[in-house]
């Protein structure tokens, strides 16, 4: 199946690129795919669209209405696979990253010693669009902010972990996430043989304690997600968290704001609501504080939450440490507010509201990446080296108006992994978005959402662009013996035997 398979530049996380090997720990893996063939492994890649589709799990294209854009997100059958012990140490790094940018939220928007102290110019963080002094001198429950964090994560040329980007607003992706390792039990369930998976499928679940966590004024919280709609593109995902935690999905037109406390309208009249997972951004939220033409929100929901008996996940603010400028800061946050060194390290990142940065990054802007700082889904982006000379005209003139709107990083190699693209393998750059609950603990999905840029040569993974998507398996060093996997049924029954969990 491998035969014509060829690493590129950087490091590939099957094959040593230098001897073109198979990695030892991969060995086992190879062989249960080889078992498979390149010919059933495309008839099942085939039927895991179909599934799917079946299962709703789509999204929607910006700007294209209901049903003209929607389209699964593809979904590439060869697993990534990362060890325990490589894990373990992600995951501090992780857990230390999203302590220090809480407590850099709490402090930047009450007593704002890091900006007195000079560590951050203030400048830098007032000028954020995430910026939201409406936030300021309100306490929190738990004195957290980012409650549900999705990450992205990269290996450079020589396999070394690094924090791309951090995503702390309205993360997204954990649906796909969740299903793809759905899908693999159902159609793949061999390549689990032999093979301790680590679960995901308690999620869910873990979702809601954390959520549930946030209000500790009642026995029983009752939580909500609160959706744009079903026109928004993550609106799938939105329902389907719903049901996975049992509460309710509502819209902002739900909800009312009377007597110091959130209401939710029912058929039986109104029921107090403690929690809201809110999925639209902080300028819809409460047209009385923010965007007074807003039809998604809730007015007068930034009262209770000043008053303390509403939480909101994430809070309202966060964005701020979202900007793609603050992120270069953030091993600054850990220094100051930890006291230790960062677990995981940054890009390296020029910033060009510094002069010296900017001057170095208009000379070599055929070399280097440069991103708007308040974009997502790869927009507002410039790939250098694969650039137009009017491209990189057009972004010279950008920078020069707008030097605060604008980073730039080298352009790096991002890690590779076998994928299968018309009925073909070759390497495909990948990233990781794993997901970090914090309430009145600590959880980090085991893997995460591992995107994947489908087109050959791309390193734009997003799914706006033409990216997919793998399972993601975190793997312990020592192999399970079993008898061969048990299928189940797609409706959640399990499809793998507890000696092999998954």
């Amino acid at each position: 199946m491998f035969n014509e398979y060829r690493p590129t530049l950087g490091y590939d996380e099957y094959f040593c690129r230098e001897q073109s090997a198979p990695r030892a720990d991969l060995e086992p893996l190879l062989s249960s795919l080889g078992q498979i063939g390149l010919t059933e492994l495309n008839r099942n890649h085939a039927s895991a669209g179909n599934l799917l589709r079946r299962l709703g799990a789509t999204f929607q294209l910006n700007g294209t209405g209901l049903h003209g854009g929607e389209r699964i997100l593809p979904f590439d059958p060869l697993p990534r696979l990362i060890h325990l012990h490589d894990w373990a140490k992600l995951e501090r790094g992780l857990v230390q990253r999203l302590e220090a940018i809480d407590r850099f939220l709490a402090d930047v928007y009450g007593p704002q010693k890091i900006l007195k102290d000079g560590v951050i110019p203030r400048e830098d963080v007032e000028s954020s669009q995430g910026w939201r002094p409406q936030m300021q001198d309100i306490q929190l429950p738990l004195n957290r902010w980012c409650h549900i964090s999705g990450l992205d994560l990269i290996r450079d040329e020589e396999g070394t972990w690094r924090v791309l980007e951090d995503n702390l607003r309205c993360p997204s992706g954990v649906a796909y996430f969740l299903e793809n390792r759905r899908v693999m039990k159902r159609l793949f369930p061999s390549l689990f043989a032999g093979r301790t998976v680590q679960p995901i499928d308690d999620y869910p679940s873990k979702l809601l304690q954390t959520l549930q966590d946030l209000a500790p004024w009642a026995d029983t919280p009752r939580v909500v997600l609160l959706t744009p709609g079903v026109f928004n593109s993550a609106y799938f995902e939105h329902s389907y968290l719903a049901q996975q935690m049992g509460i309710a999905l509502v819209e902002g037109r739900d909800l009312i704001c009377e007597d110091g406390r959130v209401w939710m309208r029912s058929t039986t009249g109104r029921e107090p609501v403690d929690v809201i997972y809110r999925r639209i951004d902080d300028d819809f939220l409460d047209p009385k504080v923010f965007r007074r033409d807003s039809a998604l929100g809730v007015p007068g929901l930034m009262d209770v939450l000043q008053n303390g008996r509403i939480a909101i996940a994430n809070a309202p603010g966060t964005g701020v440490a979202d900007d793609k400028l603050i992120y270069a800061y953030v091993p600054k946050m850990i220094r100051y507010y930890l006291n230790e060194e960062p677990i995981i390290e940054n890009v390296p990142t020029y910033l060009c509201s510094h002069q010296d940065d900017r001057q170095y990054v208009l000379e070599n802007l055929e070399k280097l990446v440069v991103k708007s700082v308040a974009e997502a889904g790869g927009y507002g982006m410039l790939i250098g080296p694969q650039s137009s000379r009017s491209e990189i005209a057009e972004f010279d003139s950008k920078i020069r108006a707008n030097p605060r709107n604008y980073i730039a990083q080298p352009t790096l190699q991002l890690s590779t992994v076998p994928s299968l693209s018309n009925g073909e393998l070759f390497p495909c750059h990948v990233d990781l978005r794993p997901y970090v609950l914090r309430g009145a603990s600590n959880w980090v999905s085991p893997g995460g959402l591992t995107r994947v840029a489908l087109k050959r040569g791309s390193l734009v993974v997003n799914s706006s662009q033409g990216g997919g998507c793998k399972d993601t398996w975190v793997v312990s060093d020592s192999p399970v013996v079993s008898d061969s996997p048990i299928v189940g049924d797609i409706q959640g029954e399990q499809t793998v035997q507890e000696a092999m969990p998954c």
